[in-house]
């Protein structure tokens, strides 16, 4: 069987309009604006409206990569959306949002790896598409990870936020696109990054709210090891299998959980940080909208040029990582 090759043909981003700044963050616990930016970077956040769901954010940005892509809806054979923060546990949201667009004719799931979800999705679609079974697939990440956010915990509540990228992917030209997705996981981790209530092992009652159990938990400094160890080790795998140098890189797009996180990729990658798409300073870490909002905008920009080769890198909860490198 011949594969075709698959790329991105349409990027989009949505944030909401609500801001949470460091400072306001200083009336709500005990933190301050330096110590928060110094030790991550972050420098304010966005939250959605209350009447705002995952699917809402999903759909406005989806809206800007279709028409980026100069298709229709009705033309997307595939929804995709990667998320920790769905509308509800079902229908899914990607059946939602396959509502509120028109897309009648695609197939629509939801994938769950967290902060690496977008980067599994890639790697699901762009196989449809490569071997011919669809066309056109639409890959979201989006999350309202307010909804999950303890704001009486300082060591959590300042690194997130909510925000929804989207991309289309299609057939390219020879040469163009994917060249090698590496995605792994460490279910041992598990505990170390998590939403224990809400589930079937233990389902919401009054104790899991009191107890907030519906709240993430992070051990952050196991966290943080973990991430500055993986970032660099996927993206080289990745680079390994693509059979693409380091040096060959003309911008790094990572997962924006941490500047330091993303300052060790860097330097392990021999990279300086003007190839380097970085914007956890406006938006805090999104999870899996995290990386394709960072792309959005850097298409948006105008950083990101045709031939280009591109490395997309994240981790999350799972534990899960996700590489791949692409040439646009």
């Amino acid at each position: 069987m011949k594969l075709h090759p698959v790329g991105i043909i349409g990027s989009g981003k949505y944030v909401p309009d609500r801001v949470l700044t460091n400072q306001q963050l200083e009336q709500m616990v005990e933190t301050n604006d330096e110590w928060i930016v110094t030790r991550t970077g972050i420098r304010e956040r966005r939250l959605a409206e209350a009447e705002q769901a995952a699917s809402d954010l999903a759909y406005e940005a989806s809206l800007k990569a279709i028409a980026q892509a100069g298709i229709t809806p009705e033309e997307i054979d595939l929804i995709i959306v990667a998320t920790v923060t769905p509308d509800m546990s079902f229908p899914s949201t990607s059946c939602i949002l396959q509502d509120k667009l028109g897309a009648k004719k695609a197939a629509a799931f939801d994938l769950s790896a967290a902060c690496s979800g977008f980067i599994y999705g890639l790697a699901n679609a762009s196989n449809f598409i490569a071997t011919g079974t669809y066309k056109y697939a639409l890959v979201v990440g989006a999350e309202v990870l307010s909804r999950i956010t303890d704001y009486t915990d300082r060591n959590t509540c300042i690194l997130f936020g909510d925000g929804a990228g989207a991309v289309v992917l299609g057939q390219v030209p020879e040469g163009r696109g994917f060249k090698s997705f590496e995605l792994g996981a460490d279910g041992s981790g598990g505990p170390l990054l998590k939403v224990e209530a809400g589930g079937s092992r233990c389902p919401s009652t009054p104790e899991s709210l009191q107890g907030k159990g519906h709240y993430i938990y992070m051990a952050g400094s196991d966290v943080f090891k973990f991430a500055v160890r993986i970032m660099g080790s996927a993206a080289e795998e990745a680079l390994r299998k693509a059979g693409i140098e380091k040096s060959d890189i003309d911008l790094l797009v990572p997962h924006q959980a941490n500047i330091r996180i993303i300052q060790s990729a860097l330097n392990r990658l021999e990279l300086s940080e003007d190839k380097c798409m970085i914007n956890l300073d406006k938006y805090g870490n999104m999870s899996a909208a995290s990386i394709p909002v960072a792309l959005a905008e850097a298409v948006e920009e105008g950083r990101v040029k045709e031939g280009d080769c591109l490395v997309l890198v994240g981790f999350g909860g799972g534990l899960t990582w996700g590489a791949s490198v692409l040439v646009w």
